[in-house]
């Protein structure tokens, strides 16, 4: 079995989070609920989380697959350093984000949603993981092969080019003599 990549679940996680942190508090100020300062909180919070957490870190092992638009993102991530690449800071820094949304009910959900992300990003840093950016990469062509420059010619099934009928063209370069006359003689 292959080494589990905690990192990948934490983002996943936080971002659904974030959205769930911002839904609350689109609820919570909209509804005018009581406390309704802290639902106003959770949607900046939402916001900031979802912007965060959008690029997805390359993979160690195995093909990495960005997200829709993650390029503008993962610029946006890369610029701020090890203030976004260290797991241990996004551990603290999504623990701290969740504490007041935990005063409202409408933003309770994504106040635990968001803590339990902290929990596992907080486990893939103790696991030595870190933030890499998934970066356009040029495409290298492999040269092609000399056996697709040139389609085989007659059709299958082919027997082997040693037992291959020869041209027209290479009877007289033959290796063997045909012992029987092969010219029309009417």
């Amino acid at each position: 079995m292959g080494k589990i990549e905690w990192a990948m679940w934490a983002n996943e996680q936080a971002l659904a989070s974030g959205l769930i942190l911002l839904t609350g508090g689109i609820v919570g100020v909209a509804g005018q609920f009581r406390g309704w300062q802290f639902a106003a909180y959770a949607v900046a919070a939402g916001v900031f989380v979802c912007l965060l957490e959008y690029p997805r870190s390359k993979r160690a092992k195995g093909t990495s697959v960005e997200r829709t638009g993650q390029y503008c993102f993962t610029v946006c991530v890369k610029a701020f350093g090890p203030l976004t690449r260290n797991y241990y800071v996004r551990a603290f820094l999504h623990a701290a984000i969740c504490v007041p949304g935990g005063f409202m009910l409408a933003t309770v959900l994504g106040c635990v949603c968001l803590g339990i992300a902290s929990l596992i990003y907080l486990a893939a840093a103790i696991r030595g993981e870190h933030w890499e950016p998934i970066l356009p990469r040029k495409e290298t062509r492999k040269p092609v092969a000399q056996s697709i420059k040139n389609p085989p010619q007659n059709p299958p099934p082919r027997p082997p080019p040693e037992m291959r009928r020869k041209q027209a063209g290479d009877l007289e370069k033959s290796a063997y003599d045909n012992p029987m006359s092969v010219t029309d003689d009417e």
